[in-house]
């Protein structure tokens, strides 16, 4: 591999003017989309501290809208902000940036905010492409997303790619670190923030790095941690624009996403729990005991949560090797058989126990997977049940904050 011809690679990144001012990036980050959807208390507490400040949140729409009268209404402000949007108001850095993120836990999380090759990536169910997607990708959301980016000048990733890091090439990273763009307490209890520039030699040495990496690894070189769909809409947007007749050098072929070390102890995998809602919780705990007996230790057992208590159950014949995916069929059956009763997918146990006291609701809660089982599965299973971990807490998600251009 040519030392510079990379996966993942630099980018022109643009960050606010006012990055240096803590206050106003405050104001501009703001959580990943996916997150809180059974809450809307907390996007409109987001609404309420921005006020009119600059942010973020003009410019992405929070799943916890979708389907209310403030979707329609977030879309035209999307609409507007992209129409206004100046790559020329912004503040870039033509490379990398190198992030830490101290969680809510006190731990810190350490990134690579950079793009990657969207040739090198394919969420089609049976593909093995170098950028793996390590869940199921829903194909109904992707027109969705893919609409909204057809019509963005610029995106705003909320992507965690995961590395297996067997080069140092985070330490690289940290010891390359020039200018300081921003220095920051997230808001929401999101904990704090610091991105420093990697560009000019830097980024040329931090890409000779990438490809030592890249070239070190087998088949499976980076695993889509958070963001599957919104990286699978830029994929299909991609092949849309490329079958038009784009060359390929063009910026819609790439996606800004940041990369994390798989290894690093702050990086904890945290299983995504489930919550039926309107449902009949006497009706759901009779089909679940119909496909369960009582806990066993060493069985695949999770936990119906409802407003009268807790019950542990094991499935007594699983469907699949991990019990997130065994749940997953379990509900879908049910779901399917009972129209109107959905799923939504919970993070946090304080969340699911909270939610699950509603009246037509029930929950659901498990044991995750270890992270160090991630590669090692994708590559002999592949895809994942969706929704099957998330990195940290809710809270622990990325901020929106860095952006690049993707229209010419």
């Amino acid at each position: 591999m040519n030392k510079y011809n990379t996966i993942f690679k630099k980018a022109r990144i643009l960050t606010p003017a006012f990055s240096a001012d803590p206050a106003a990036m405050k104001s501009w980050a703001v959580i990943a989309c996916d997150q809180f959807t059974s809450e809307p208390g907390y996007w409109s507490e987001c609404g309420k501290m921005i006020g009119d400040a600059p942010s973020a949140l003009g410019y992405v729409m929070p799943e916890a809208w979708l389907g209310t009268e403030e979707e329609g209404r977030q879309a035209e402000r999307i609409r507007e902000n992209m129409a206004s949007f100046l790559p020329s108001d912004m503040r870039e850095t033509d490379g990398f940036v190198y992030v830490e993120r101290t969680l809510p836990d006190g731990s810190i999380r350490r990134g690579i905010v950079g793009c990657v090759d969207l040739e090198a990536y394919d969420y089609a169910a049976g593909s093995t492409p170098p950028v793996r997607a390590t869940e199921g990708t829903v194909l109904e959301r992707i027109p969705p997303r893919q609409k909204v980016r057809a019509e963005a000048s610029a995106e705003f990733p909320h992507i965690l790619v995961l590395a297996d890091d067997r080069a140092g090439l985070f330490d690289c990273a940290r010891h390359l670190a020039g200018s300081l763009l921003y220095d920051f307490d997230l808001m929401q209890g999101g904990g704090h923030i610091r991105g420093w520039a990697i560009a000019g030699t830097g980024a040329l040495r931090l890409s000779e790095k990438l490809a030592e990496y890249e070239g070190s690894m087998e088949d499976m070189v980076y695993a889509v941690g958070d963001g599957n769909h919104s990286l699978a809409a830029a994929k299909a947007h991609w092949e849309k624009v490329k079958g038009e007749g784009a060359d390929m050098n063009h910026p819609a072929r790439y996606a800004l996403c940041e990369i994390t070390p798989l290894g690093d102890e702050s990086l904890r995998f945290e299983p995504i729990y489930r919550l039926v809602k309107n449902c009949d919780p006497a009706d759901l705990e009779a089909a679940l005991e119909a496909v369960t007996g009582e806990s066993a230790p060493d069985g695949q057992t999770v936990t119906l949560v409802t407003k009268d208590g807790r019950e542990a159950r094991t499935f007594l014949s699983p469907t699949h090797s991990l019990t997130v995916g065994s749940l997953q069929d379990f509900i879908d059956r049910y779901t399917a058989d009972h129209p109107g009763t959905v799923c939504d997918y919970i993070h946090g146990e304080d969340s699911l126990v909270r939610l699950a006291q509603a009246p037509d609701a029930a929950g659901f809660l498990f044991g995750g997977m270890d992270k160090g089982e991630l590669f090692p599965y994708v590559r002999q299973f592949g895809r994942l049940p969706r929704k099957t971990f998330s990195m940290g807490e809710a809270e622990s998600k990325r901020y929106y904050l860095e952006a690049r251009e993707i229209v010419r």
